[in-house]
């Protein structure tokens, strides 16, 4: 049991004075930097589906 409270209390001690957390300004900047990879890396998969769907749709037009 004293292992389980050393462990705690260690934890809690590292979060409160070994953490360095985001300002304000750098989490939204993070934030943004994330919803732009996300939509961009969506747009490429989109994009790739569209291409490979109409390329199969010729292939199989040419032996169907």
């Amino acid at each position: 049991m004293n292992k389980i409270s050393t462990y705690f209390r260690d934890s809690y001690k590292e979060l409160m004075e070994k953490v360095t957390w985001p300002s304000w300004t750098q989490l939204q900047q993070s934030t943004v930097i994330v919803l732009v990879a996300t939509l961009v890396i969506t747009a490429v998969v989109y994009v790739m589906d569209i291409l490979s769907s109409s390329i199969l749709k010729f292939i199989y037009s040419l032996f169907g």
